[in-house]
């Protein structure tokens, strides 16, 4: 070839690969404003969070997780009582390999374990199903439990010292009837005792304990974070909660007036506002904290099963934007707007690979925004989700978030 021929075929091979790069960023242009525009925070799996535990420790059931204000990363599990025989040969003197971590655990922003301990103990009742780790402003660590029998609420230092007990167990197991089947009372107006917890949140402003109580009632309820008592309470919409069976989940029927077991979440945001996990009616409702009724949204209102709106955690810009909703059933974290409760994107997918779950259960946010998971049933463990920053919105489900360059 010569070299003008050279130099024009040069030219056009640069015009075409120019092209070709422009048409891509005006197909992400495009793709970006077929979604309006919408900006939602991005994350990537963090493969290698935490560093394996001593002991040949393994998780069971993970059903807890929260960030303190030192963002060391709280986890509560079941351990032995949810692992196989085969998961715990060394806890059966079978053979080397394996044993139920002990319930409560701690990480440190590394992934090293700083905290260990939990379990029956001297002067309290620990639940026979355990549920929901909160740790407060002046740092007691809360803990539910959502088990038979579970009606009262722990709470410890930081170390595991036991610190008081709310309610008292079997307040609403009393007994059988000629059927077998328990017999409960006096139910979700029981202003002492409560019905399988599955979390507590402290508000630091306030002192007050929001509780998703839960498995058993149907209601939040509202304690005083120093004494425990009780001062308020409420069901669905705001109304006094209502104990009285309900059919199935049908998602064509008109919304239950009613919570579902469970009441799996009551968070509170900065600006006041009580956000409710109404777990089996795959809504979210929000309320003001006496309990008036503000409003709701439905996730995935199809899913039925154990249902689609699991835990919720807030992002920590200072208007916090975005909400994090996990769905253990279609295996994914939802973000959605805060104010419109719009859903913008989600990520995750089923499976055992870093990035997937399989029962994601309970949610928390550290001070840098990363998010952490836990995961129920045979799922047994934490996952991390490094902050990426905000991105334009181009699709409704993400998928897997591997990360893009290897650690």
């Amino acid at each position: 070839m010569t070299r003008p021929r050279a130099i024009r075929f040069g030219s056009w091979l640069a015009v075409l690969v120019a092209l070709g790069l422009g048409q891509a960023a005006l197909d992400r242009v495009a793709a970006v404003r077929a979604q309006g525009a919408k900006q939602a925070p991005r994350f990537e799996v963090d493969p290698l969070w935490p560093k394996p535990l001593p002991n040949h420790w393994v998780l069971g059931n993970a059903i807890g997780v929260w960030a303190d204000d030192r963002d060391r990363i709280w986890i509560i599990h079941r351990g032995s009582s949810t692992l196989d025989p085969n998961e715990k040969a060394l806890e059966l003197k079978s053979g080397d390999c394996c044993q139920g971590a002990p319930p409560v655990l701690a990480f440190d922003q590394q992934g090293n374990l700083v905290q260990s301990w939990g379990g029956p103990g001297q002067g309290y009742d620990w639940p026979t199903g355990n549920h929901g780790i909160f740790v407060d402003h002046t740092g007691m660590v809360w803990i539910g439990g959502n088990g038979p029998g579970d009606s009262h609420i722990l709470k410890f230092t930081q170390d595991g010292k036991f610190v008081a007990q709310y309610g008292k167990p079997n307040a609403r197991e009393t007994g059988k009837n000629p059927q077998g089947q328990a017999t409960h009372a006096p139910g979700s107006s029981d202003p002492v005792s409560f019905g399988r917890v599955a979390k507590i949140f402290v508000d630091a402003k306030a002192n007050e304990a929001y509780v998703a109580d839960g498995y058993l009632n149907r209601r939040v309820a509202v304690l005083d974070g120093a004494s425990g008592k009780l001062k308020r309470f409420w069901g669905a919409y705001g109304k006094p909660p209502n104990d009285a069976p309900e059919g199935r989940y049908d998602p064509n029927a008109p919304p239950s007036q009613n919570f579902r077991n469970p009441v799996h979440c009551a968070d509170l945001s900065v600006d006041g506002l009580v956000y409710v996990c109404d777990r089996l009616n795959d809504r979210l409702q929000v309320f003001k904290p006496d309990g008036t009724f503000v409003k709701e949204q439905f996730i995935d209102k199809h899913t039925r099963a154990s249902g689609s709106v699991w835990d919720v955690a807030f992002s920590k810009d200072r208007e916090q934007r975005f909400l994090f909703v996990p769905d253990g059933i279609n295996n994914r974290v939802n973000i959605l707007d805060r104010q419109s409760l719009e859903v913008l994107t989600s990520f995750g997918d089923g499976g055992r690979q870093p990035g997937q779950f399989y029962g994601v259960h309970s949610i928390a946010i550290d001070s840098q925004g990363n998010l952490y998971t836990t995961e129920t049933w045979e799922g047994k463990r934490i996952q991390r989700f490094v902050n990426k920053g905000l991105a334009p919105v181009t699709k409704l489900h993400q998928g897997t978030v591997w990360p893009t360059a290897r650690p």
